[in-house]
């Protein structure tokens, strides 16, 4: 089969991999469509760990079944798989901080979601496998896991009904936290990114309000929000003026979220004392867990989220190059499927 391998942004050739061959509680998946994350072009996240398949959005259709696999799954199905999946046993997950659990950490399909087939582990099997609704598509089911680790963040600062959200950064999960946050029912929508035509595509998608990322922010959202700030500010990209720019647009009482965050070496402080008097909350989140991935499941089924527009690109698997170079280059794009069996691409 083929595979696209990631070595690094500019370096993704296709090359032939053995066809996997799976287990007695293992099932083979056929991958039809499988999103590029933002998560896939950082890559001070991704080099250590090159060279590998990269795409963790996978949904496809069920290939084969292992003899010995206990669940209602039959070939033929169309699927979404989870990557990464928790034990539901240890402390973390007990408490729930799910994707804290080492499973999680260690578990993964093989050999990742740009190539043509890959190989779902037992556990994966037990606890990672979705099937897709008849009217949603398999591009539509890519935005499951993207979805859910937003679900996830903004189930953490559990965003009011009579909430002003200001997302700074609108690619992608920026899009996403957009549409979810008005799905929600939040009161004002505000969207802060420093490319305009990323701007002008949040408005597309429900902001209420699209403005530059720059210290003239907070006087605008005050303007329009009866002189208070955020009171929830959600971080959707890893610049480190974001960061900065967080602080000062948090109203009291409020909860900034690090959806994105700098790289690791970037050391950036905090206003601690602005933080302690007026009582405002430093969120963090990370992933998704099962209970996450069904509520995406759920909203996207309700249709009431646009996601088809999101898609920008459809590429064939032998373009997956192309794909990351689009991703990187910030132009006209926001989400980029690979679909490594379409006949028509």
């Amino acid at each position: 089969m083929l595979v696209a391998v990631y070595y690094n942004n500019k370096e993704i050739p296709v090359e032939e991999f053995p066809m996997p061959e799976i287990g007695e509680e293992e099932v083979l998946l056929k991958v039809m469509a499988s999103g590029i994350c933002g998560s896939d072009v950082l890559e001070w996240y991704r080099l250590p760990k090159a060279p590998r398949v990269l795409g963790h959005e996978a949904t496809g259709v069920i290939e084969q079944i292992g003899k010995k696999v206990v669940s209602n799954l039959k070939v033929g199905d169309r699927v979404f798989v989870s990557h990464h999946v928790p034990c539901n046993a240890c402390v973390y997950c007990k408490k729930g901080h799910h994707t804290a659990c080492e499973t999680l950490h260690n578990t993964n399909y093989f050999p990742g979601g740009f190539s043509q087939y890959i190989k779902v582990p037992k556990i994966n099997v037990q606890l990672g496998i979705y099937k897709l609704p008849d009217a949603l598509t398999f591009e539509e089911g890519t935005f499951i896991e993207p979805l859910a680790c937003v679900a996830r963040g903004q189930r953490l600062v559990n965003i009011q009904k009579d909430d002003t959200v200001l997302i700074i950064g609108s690619g992608i999960s920026g899009i996403l936290h957009v549409q979810l946050a008005k799905f929600k029912g939040a009161k004002k929508v505000i969207v802060a990114d420093i490319n305009s035509y990323r701007m002008s595509i949040a408005v597309k998608f429900g902001a209420d309000y699209a403005f530059n990322s720059d210290d003239s922010l907070p006087q605008k959202i005050k303007a329009l929000n009866e002189g208070r700030l955020a009171d929830r500010v959600i971080v959707c990209t890893g610049a480190t003026s974001a960061v900065t720019l967080s602080t000062a647009c948090i109203e009291k009482g409020g909860t900034i979220l690090f959806f994105a965050v700098p790289e690791p070496s970037v050391k950036i402080p905090l206003p601690l004392n602005q933080f302690w008097r007026n009582e405002i909350t430093i969120q963090t989140s990370y992933g998704a867990a099962p209970n996450d991935l069904e509520e995406a499941l759920a909203v996207l089924a309700t249709k009431k989220l646009d996601v088809k527009n999101m898609i920008t690109h459809r590429l064939p698997l032998r373009e997956a190059q192309e794909g990351f170079r689009l991703m990187t280059n910030n132009g006209e794009s926001l989400k980029i499927i690979i679909e490594p069996n379409n006949p028509n691409l």
